[in-house]
């Protein structure tokens, strides 16, 4: 069965009550090109992040909103190219491999809370109480229910989807996306609340997760049709 046919079941509802197929040429171009724009942002976006000391983001508070906003935007397209796989796997995986896609798109969308909330919150703490930035001391409920669940679901949902795309036939590109997120998402909190803030360490972790995240995307933009059709072949042995 080709993937075009296979996909033909995507449908969105149009005015007079009537269904239209959604061509899956169209969806997987999305999910190609926002994996492949999404992926390099994010990496930039990492590389170029600014000091996380109080005192410095006080002093060029712009600037690391910017890399902040930026860094949100490259989720947006992270979470549109997933978007886009989950819909054209929706009616060739089970309840379990869906549930893979769907955890990593949640933890996606959580982790664009939490940029948004960190290139907010961090800026304004830093004018009046610097030496509270990115410290235990200026971790309140809300801001700890943000972080907590974003670096739950973040690292948990993209190894669910690396044991997918393994068993789907795309090894490497589940080692990438699964190693990318636990390596940045888990690597650069740890080391930020254990090291502090003026440690470099932080930066390099975040680093070397964010490198192999962004390839693992470009890889899931480009081969998101033969992933939906290794997933119609999964389903006979009983993946997800």
């Amino acid at each position: 069965m080709s993937v075009d046919r296979s996909a033909r079941d995507v449908r969105t509802r149009i005015p007079g009550g009537q269904n239209a197929d959604i061509d899956p040429r169209f969806i997987r171009s999305v999910a190609k090109l926002t994996g492949i724009i999404g992926g390099p942002l994010f990496l930039l976006t990492v590389i170029v992040h600014p000091a996380r000391d109080g005192h410095d983001i006080a002093a060029d508070a712009s600037w690391y909103i910017f890399t902040h906003t930026m860094e949100a935007i490259s989720l947006l397209f992270l979470t549109v190219c997933l978007a886009g796989v989950l819909a054209l796997s929706t009616r060739r995986l089970r309840s379990r491999g869906l549930a893979a896609i769907f955890t990593a798109l949640v933890g996606t969308v959580l982790w664009f809370g939490l940029i948004v909330y960190d290139g907010s919150h961090n800026p304004a703490t830093a004018m009046y109480a610097p030496d509270r930035v990115h410290t235990s001391a200026d971790v309140d409920f809300e801001g700890g229910t943000i972080v907590l669940t974003a670096n739950v679901l973040f690292p948990l949902g993209y190894v669910l989807l690396a044991v997918l795309l393994d068993r789907c036939g795309r090894r490497w590109t589940g080692l990438l996306l699964g190693f990318g997120g636990v390596v940045y998402a888990l690597g650069g909190t740890v080391s930020l609340f254990g090291l502090g803030p003026h440690s470099m360490f932080t930066s390099v972790v975040e680093i070397l997760g964010a490198a192999p995240l962004a390839l693992g995307y470009i890889m899931l933009g480009r081969a998101s049709a033969q992933i939906h059709a290794g997933a119609s072949d999964a389903v006979g042995v009983g993946i997800a």
